[in-house]
């Protein structure tokens, strides 16, 4: 059996940082429950972490959502115990098993596995945030959906579409753009071309309602160019930097519009608020309404692989790190 292991940074930098160290589980606290990991999420935030780019207390441990078998609880914990299967929220998942607050743990329904929790957590709870908790979405809009195949995107798009939204995907390849169509999307425009522009065209030339914008710096002013009248920019990621700031002055030279950048856990703030999104997204997975694609998976002790690989571009849905 393996000794129990963490991924831990002591400097930011390249993949190179990251560093597998033996580590004993801690003892659960009061509030707090021990979970034997069986599945580990991959997030762009990982990355950011890891660059410094997303200052962070070294030395570090990455990972923000994850599942696995409860093994123990601490004092006042009556929600879960021993054996039950529950994917969680919270710093520092890169790990075999994972000490952590009760609190941001969901039990698991039948039907829903620890690879698909894994999966879903940290992204489906964001595209849940975006689709109802920032604004709501509605019947009849049109959204612009950057990075539509990835971890957010691949679940935001059929999502927003069983709304009644159009969804027009902003994508790098026609492969990524005949992926996105068959998660929904009504159209699909490449990004290395004038996105706005062909927005523009495909809208009449009105502009979108909402761009839910994932990718940032590259991103930004086709973002803003693509919103008709009182649009909102809702930037939620950098995959491409932080964007430039943006002046309010051009806000309302360009119509009023709305830009905003929510972090889920101003959202999840209370076990009822995250038991809230946690009810809406296992129920869009039950009903069929989210099938979540697991593109790729790692072995958590090649985690530089991984980084590797989603800064490339090249992965597709959810990226799993297995213990």
């Amino acid at each position: 059996m393996t000794s129990p292991y963490a991924i831990q940074i002591e400097q930011t930098g390249g993949v190179e940082v990251l560093q597998k160290v033996e580590r004993e589980p801690r003892v659960p606290g009061p509030g707090e429950a021990l979970v034997r990991q069986t599945a580990i999420g991959l997030n762009f935030i990982d990355t950011y972490h890891r660059t410094g780019l997303y200052p962070v207390k070294l030395p570090f441990t990455p990972g923000s959502e994850g599942a696995g078998i409860v093994e123990a609880v601490g004092e006042g914990v009556e929600t879960l115990k021993p054996g039950d299967r529950v994917g969680y929220l919270g710093a520092g998942a890169y790990t075999s098993h994972y000490t952590g607050r009760a609190a941001m743990m969901v039990k698991l329904p039948d039907g829903i596995s620890e690879e698909t929790a894994a999966a879903v957590m940290l992204k489906g709870l964001t595209a849940w945030m975006l689709l109802f908790e920032v604004r709501r979405a509605s019947p009849g809009e049109t959204a612009l959906v950057w990075a539509p195949v990835g971890g957010v995107g691949s679940l935001l798009v059929p999502w927003a579409t069983s709304l009644g939204v159009k969804v027009i995907a902003a994508t790098s390849s026609e492969d990524k753009a005949a992926r996105a169509r068959e998660l929904g999307a009504a159209e699909t425009v490449l990004t290395n071309g004038n996105v706005a522009e062909a927005v523009r065209e495909l809208t009449g030339g009105k502009g979108v309602d909402v761009s839910y914008d994932s990718v940032g710096k590259a991103s930004a002013e086709a973002s803003l160019n693509s919103l008709k009248p009182r649009g909102w920019w809702i930037s939620y990621g950098n995959a491409s930097g932080a964007a430039e700031p943006i002046a309010p002055v051009i806000l309302g030279a360009k119509g009023s519009l709305v830009l905003t950048r929510p972090s889920l856990f101003s959202f999840i703030p209370t076990p009822q608020d995250l038991e809230r999104g946690a009810a809406a997204l296992f129920g869009a997975l039950r009903a069929g309404t989210l099938k979540p694609h697991i593109g790729q998976r790692f072995a958590l002790s090649d985690v530089g692989q991984a980084h590797t690989a989603i800064e490339s571009g090249k992965t597709v849905g959810a990226t799993l790190l297995i213990p």
